[in-house]
């Protein structure tokens, strides 16, 4: 019987330990300047989104500053790109971009969406 307990206990001890990834070790990146679209969002956007996001697709464009803009403004960019891997609705539907990247499209959007 005492072997099924310490079984047991090794199983559960196994089972809380957490995994990371290389990424979610790294300490985040502090943004000290003003983002804008042009220096900061644009190299983002176009790496994780216009895969999907462009011109003749069925998904709404992301090519240029006000399309970013608008979607940042009127729908529910932000919060699709802060979802959770394996969440409904997050984007990109590749998996979630680094928080670096998503942290800074937040503070472009805290700095007024500037386009340079």
């Amino acid at each position: 019987m005492k072997k099924y307990i310490y079984l047991s206990g090794l199983i559960l001890s196994l089972c809380a330990c957490e995994s990371n990834t290389y990424e979610s070790l790294q300490e985040p990146t502090v943004i000290v300047e003003k983002v804008t679209y042009t220096a900061n969002v644009k190299s983002i956007i176009d790496q994780n989104c216009i895969g999907c996001h462009s011109s003749g697709g069925s998904l709404i464009p992301l090519e240029t500053y006000d399309e970013v803009k608008n979607a940042v403004s009127t729908t529910n960019l932000l919060d699709r790109i802060q979802r959770q891997n394996g969440m409904p609705g997050l984007m990109p539907k590749a998996g979630r971009m680094p928080q670096d990247k998503i942290n800074t499209i937040l503070q472009w959007n805290t700095d007024g969406l500037l386009e340079n």
